[in-house]
C-alpha cells in the first residue's frame, strides 16, 4: 500500500456512549500511515449515522474515488468497519463499487484480506454485529417511548404550542407555551364552527403570527395531544389512546367535533349558509307564465344586495324572498294540534310519572359515577405497583387495557343517562302552549332544517304581487294540525 484516503466518522450518541472522537481516530490512522510509509492524499471528516450512504463527506471521497479510477489501486482507511458501514446490505453494495472503482476499504483495528476466501466470514461478522447493535437499540429506544406514553408521558419532542421541560426529579414533561398555545386554542376553536376552510384558518392563524407549512398545520389540527391524549401504537399495530399527564389545550369533545369537519368532503361556507337562509323555498315555487321553476339571487342595490324569487326565462315574475319567506313563516305559526290530538297527548303525559321516572335516572347516575370512581381508584393502585417494581409490564398493560374498555362503556352510559334526564326536563318544563303551538319554533330552524320541514308543507295558491299565499296539509297530517283563526 502506497497511499490511501483517511475516513473518520462519529455519530452524537457514539460519542456520549463509547468515547469516539473525530481527533482521536484521525490521529491512529495517521500514526498508522507513519509507520507503514504510506501516503495520505486525503482526510475525511463525517459527523453522520452510518445507517445509509447518504451522507455529505462520503460522497465527496466516492466523487474523487470515480474520477480516479484509472489510476492505479487505491485504498481507503478507517478505524473499524463500523466506521464505514452500520448497514450489511448497503456495506456489500458499496464494497462491489469501490471495486469498480479499482479500491479497497480496510479497518486497521479489523483486518480482512478479501483475497482470502476464508475471510468473507469475518467480513459478514464486523459488519452484522453493528447492525444488529442498532436494531436492539431501536427496539430498546421503542419499548421505552411506548411504555412511558403508557404511563401518560410524552417523550418525544413537544409540539409546537407545547416546550419540553425537565422536574426538580429529573423527570420530562411538555407544558403549554404561549403564545403559539392561545393561537392553537383560537384555531380549533374556529374550526369547530365549520365557517372556513382549513386553508382560510391556516392564513388567519399565520396574520395571528402562527407560521408553518399547510401540511404541518394539518398535522396540528389532527395531533390529539392538544386534547390531553396519547396516541399508543402497539406491536400487534392496534392504536390505544392514553390519558395524557400534561395540560390539555382544548377539550376532547373539540377536538373530535374538528375532526368531523376536517374529515368532511362537504364543506359549509358563509356564502351558501346565506343562499339556503334566503331561498329555501326554492324548488317549490312555480312561475304562472311559463310554469318553470323559479330560482332565487342577490340583485345588488344602491346601499346593499337584496334576493329575490325570479324566473329564468323572459318572464317578469319576480318577488321579494324576504317578504315571500316572512308570509310563508306567519301561515306556518297559525297551525296547532287539533283538539282530539293535544286531548291524546295530554293523557299521555298525564299517565307517565316523570318525578318517579326521574328519581330512577339520578340513582342511576350516582351509581355510573361510583363505579368510575372505584375504576379511577384501582387503577392508581395499579400505577403505583407498576412504578414500585411489584406488578409486571404485561399484567400493567392487561389492567389498563381492562380499565379504558370499561370507562369507555361507564362513560357511553353516563352520558345516555343525561340524555334521559334532559329528555325528562324538557317534558317537565312544557306547558298549554308550548304543546298545542308546535310550530312557533319554525324561524329558530337552521336552513337545512327549514328546507326540509318545507317538503311537508309546500307553499300553494301564490300571489306574486303581495306574497299571499296557502299551505297545503298532507292526508296524515290533516287530521290531527288545523289552522288556528
Amino acid at each position: 500500500m502506497k497511499f490511501a484516503y483517511l475516513y473518520v466518522r462519529v455519530s452524537t450518541d457514539e460519542q456520549k456512549r463509547k468515547g469516539y472522537s473525530l481527533p482521536e481516530q484521525e490521529d491512529r490512522l495517521i500514526k498508522y500511515c507513519e509507520s507503514n510509509k504510506i501516503e495520505i492524499r486525503g482526510v475525511y471528516r463525517e459527523d453522520f449515522s452510518a445507517k445509509t450512504f447518504n451522507r455529505p463527506e462520503w460522497k465527496k471521497l466516492l466523487s474523487i474515488l470515480k474520477k480516479d479510477k484509472a489510476k492505479g489501486e487505491k485504498n481507503v482507511l478507517c478505524i473499524k468497519w463500523d466506521r464505514f458501514s452500520r448497514n450489511t446490505q448497503l456495506a456489500y453494495e458499496m464494497i462491489e463499487i469501490l471495486r469498480k472503482c479499482n479500491t479497497k476499504v480496510l479497518a486497521i483495528d479489523q483486518p480482512v484480506d478479501l483475497e482470502v476466501p476464508e475471510s468473507t466470514v469475518m467480513l459478514a461478522v464486523y459488519l452484522s454485529v453493528p447492525e444488529a447493535e442498532n436494531a436492539r437499540r431501536a427496539l430498546n429506544t421503542s419499548n421505552g417511548m411506548r411504555r412511558a406514553k403508557l404511563m401518560g408521558r410524552y417523550p418525544c419532542r413537544a409540539p409546537i404550542g407545547f416546550v419540553n421541560l425537565t422536574t426538580i426529579e429529573g423527570k420530562k414533561y411538555i407544558a403549554p407555551q404561549y403564545p403559539e398555545a392561545a393561537i392553537i386554542k383560537w384555531i380549533f376553536r374556529e374550526l369547530a364552527k365549520n365557517k372556513y376552510r382549513m386553508s382560510v384558518v391556516r392564513r388567519m392563524a399565520i396574520d395571528k403570527g402562527f407560521f408553518c407549512t399547510s401540511s404541518y398545520f394539518s398535522t396540528v389540527v389532527r395531533n390529539p395531544v392538544y386534547c390531553g391524549l396519547i396516541k399508543v401504537v402497539q406491536n400487534n399495530g392496534e392504536i390505544e389512546m392514553v390519558k395524557g399527564n400534561h395540560e390539555a389545550l382544548v377539550s376532547v369533545s373539540t377536538f373530535y367535533e374538528v375532526q368531523d369537519v376536517i374529515n368532511t368532503k362537504r364543506k359549509v361556507l358563509p356564502r351558501k349558509d346565506d343562499l339556503k337562509e334566503s331561498f329555501f323555498l326554492t324548488g317549490l315555487l312555480i312561475c304562472p307564465y311559463c310554469g318553470r321553476k323559479l330560482c332565487g339571487s342577490f340583485s345588488r342595490g344602491s346601499r346593499s344586495l337584496y334576493p329575490y324569487y325570479h324566473c329564468r326565462g323572459r318572464c317578469k315574475t319576480r318577488i321579494s324572498s324576504i317578504v315571500l319567506n316572512l308570509s310563508y313563516e306567519k301561515k306556518i305559526e297559525k297551525l296547532v294540534l287539533s283538539r282530539n290530538a293535544s286531548e291524546l297527548f295530554f293523557r299521555v303525559m298525564d299517565d307517565s310519572d316523570l318525578e318517579n321516572t326521574k328519581s330512577e335516572f339520578l340513582n342511576e347516575r350516582a351509581e355510573i359515577r361510583r363505579q368510575i370512581s372505584r375504576k379511577e381508584i384501582a387503577m392508581s393502585k395499579a400505577r403505583n405497583l407498576f412504578v414500585e417494581g411489584k406488578l409486571t409490564f404485561q399484567d400493567f398493560r392487561e389492567l389498563r387495557k381492562e380499565y379504558l374498555s370499561r370507562q369507555v362503556c361507564l362513560k357511553n352510559e353516563l352520558e345516555q343517562n343525561a340524555t334521559k334526564l334532559e329528555h325528562i326536563d324538557r317534558q317537565a318544563k312544557l306547558n298549554y302552549g308550548d304543546i298545542i303551538e308546535i310550530f312557533n319554533i319554525y324561524k329558530t330552524l337552521d336552513p337545512a332544517d327549514k328546507k326540509h320541514f318545507v317538503k311537508f308543507f309546500p307553499p300553494e295558491n301564490i300571489d306574486y304581487s303581495t306574497g299571499d299565499l296557502t299551505i297545503k296539509l298532507p292526508n296524515g297530517l290533516s287530521k290531527i294540525l288545523r289552522f288556528k283563526s
